[in-house]
């Protein structure tokens, strides 16, 4: 039985939230320069990525990747990492503590620990006119993790191979040639591309609803850094009803690379590691 609630309850509840991570001191992505950049850019390389199944690919810093609908409304869950070292990696909590619980044009996809840096920057969405809906669920989330076989397991008793999950780590394994259980600690939390989510005002619980993606829709990103990307078309399809299983409908993704012009980005640099000096308060 929940406890009863003491007299200054309300107004417990009525104090005013505050914002954990102000961002106006949070430099800003120069996203003029990679769009004038961008309009030039030459097509260099694609990749298609099959119903529940995943694909890597590869962006030198200062391309663009892309990543579409071409068949029907499809989620992907997307992994990142510093193509030259996979330690540096996306960090969706961080990302989600900067720029909110989804993200759109502008944002930035941040790297773990000890970088701290910008490793793409969102420069086109073509679902940004979806805002937030009347359930709290919008597109896009850095909420979610990835549908994956060990909670399957733990709910359903079920042995489910082509989750998310369990596609990134064989995609990984694959394009670096690292056994399985090597890879699999290096498959980390997504962005859920495409994926219209929220939490239940009243319960607070993770829900899903269908993806509002179609056919010719996108979002686009700039590289920051050197990246190696790994892309699972989740075999939840459009997430309407169920994810991890072979009954929904599902279609594939295509993630498609741009190189930008000679001059295009003069004066741009990758983004440098964060400045912290890692001493933790003890001197050495």
């Amino acid at each position: 039985m929940p406890h009863r609630p003491p007299p200054d309850a309300d107004a417990r509840r009525a104090i005013r939230p505050v914002i954990c991570y102000p961002t106006a001191a949070l430099p800003q992505p120069p996203l003029n320069l990679y769009r004038q950049a961008r309009a030039t850019a030459d097509k260099t390389g694609e990749t298609i990525v099959a119903p529940r199944e995943a694909a890597c690919f590869e962006v030198p810093a200062g391309h663009f990747f892309r990543i579409a609908s071409i068949e029907g409304p499809q989620v992907g869950d997307l992994n990142l990492w510093n193509l030259n070292d996979l330690s540096e990696r996306f960090y969706s909590g961080k990302t989600r503590a900067l720029h909110g619980t989804h993200l759109t044009t502008g944002d930035r996809m941040w790297s773990s620990f000890p970088t701290l840096r910008p490793m793409a920057t969102i420069v086109e969405d073509t679902l940004d006119w979806y805002g937030i809906d009347d359930y709290g669920g919008s597109v896009h989330d850095v909420i979610g993790t990835r549908c994956d076989p060990y909670t399957g397991n733990l709910l359903s008793g079920t042995q489910y191979h082509h989750c998310c999950h369990s596609n990134l780590t064989r995609a990984l394994a694959d394009h670096t040639g690292l056994p399985l259980h090597a890879a699999e600690p290096h498959i980390h939390d997504v962005l859920n591309v495409f994926m219209c989510t929220g939490f239940t005002r009243d319960t607070g619980q993770y829900f899903m609803k269908a993806s509002p993606a179609r056919p010719g829709d996108y979002i686009e990103f700039f590289a920051e850094i050197d990246l190696l990307g790994a892309l699972s078309a989740c075999p939840g399809g459009d997430c309407s009803s169920e994810h991890s299983s072979d009954a929904a409908m599902c279609h594939p993704l295509l993630v498609e690379i741009y190189t930008p012009r000679d001059g295009a980005l003069d004066g741009w640099e990758p983004p440098a590691t964060n400045g912290y000096d890692r001493t933790h308060g003890r001197q050495a």
